[in-house]
């Protein structure tokens, strides 16, 4: 579906209109309730189940991420023909990244049970601090990684087309390629919340990838979806911060009282609902 997506139907750089991000954004989401009917057949009720809980809570902290997204592609003034690219890629680099990280998560937990307690406490923390946390706030060129690059790597003063690399007087790398690094290296911060929230769930390591995979496949479409209407989402990022309470304390009390997958999904998908609900009947008013 990358290939076809970026080598078909995406081949000419375009700017992606709202029509065309929602039919994507219907074609990804159909895609995962196909891939959990294909589970349910083949593994049963509890996974398929775990499947679904996985990718809403995966898909919802996905959504509070395309804040950010929006504001790296303002503060770097990406042109919106470019920027389907640049998620493409990202995305293709989280998904190598979060393999790696849902293999060392599951695998630290089979070893060392006692680490749940660590990943819940995480969870719960970042939750509260979510929950106090008005507005997104990014700083792309207080950036680490950005910083060593540039020192390391010259860069061209201006967008050469859709190219991440150009030859000068040698090779440069182009805005869009430091564009694309910050995405990377942001969204390996987004992991450190996501993954630990979807163990929560399942230790099923297949359960646990794939419902992070259809989750992250949608995030282009969906950010061009929602790009305009992001501000309307003004609670969203306080059912998000009960979310993770809510999946970091199921960690912490997984020893002494198992939460049922089925009720898990329920108190996901009504928090995350009535949070969008309360946006949609109380707008921001504009100043």
């Amino acid at each position: 579906m990358l290939v076809l997506d970026l080598g078909v139907f995406h081949r000419r750089a375009h700017t992606v209109k709202f029509r065309e991000a929602l039919a994507w954004s219907a074609v990804w989401i159909a895609l995962a309730v196909i891939f959990a009917v294909v589970i349910f057949f083949w593994h049963g009720r509890t996974p398929a189940l775990e499947f679904v809980t996985g990718y809403v809570i995966e898909l919802s902290l996905s959504v509070d991420n395309l804040f950010v997204f929006l504001l790296i592609f303002r503060f770097f003034q990406v042109p919106p023909v470019h920027q389907h690219k640049v998620l493409f890629w990202g995305i293709l680099g989280a998904l190598i990244m979060r393999a790696v990280f849902i293999a060392a998560g599951v695998g630290l937990i089979q070893r060392f049970h006692w680490i749940i307690y660590v990943f819940g406490a995480f969870l719960v923390y970042s939750g509260i601090k979510l929950f106090f946390q008005e507005e997104a706030e990014i700083h792309p060129e207080k950036n680490p990684v950005l910083r060593l690059f540039r020192r390391l790597v010259p860069v061209t003063k201006d967008y050469e087309g859709n190219k991440f690399f150009v030859r000068r007087a040698g090779l440069y790398a182009t805005p869009l390629f430091v564009v694309l690094l910050v995405v990377e290296t942001t969204d390996l911060l987004f992991a450190v919340d996501s993954i630990p929230a979807i163990l929560a769930i399942t230790r099923d390591a297949f359960i646990v990838y794939t419902s992070n995979v259809f989750a992250i496949l949608g995030l282009r479409s969906m950010y061009f979806a929602l790009a305009g209407m992001m501000e309307m989402f003004r609670y969203l990022h306080y059912g998000l911060s009960l979310v993770l309470v809510f999946v970091g304390a199921k960690m912490l009390l997984s020893h002494y009282f198992e939460i049922p997958t089925h009720i898990a999904l329920a108190v996901v998908a009504g928090v995350l609902a009535i949070s969008v609900i309360a946006s949609v009947a109380n707008p921001r008013k504009a100043t």
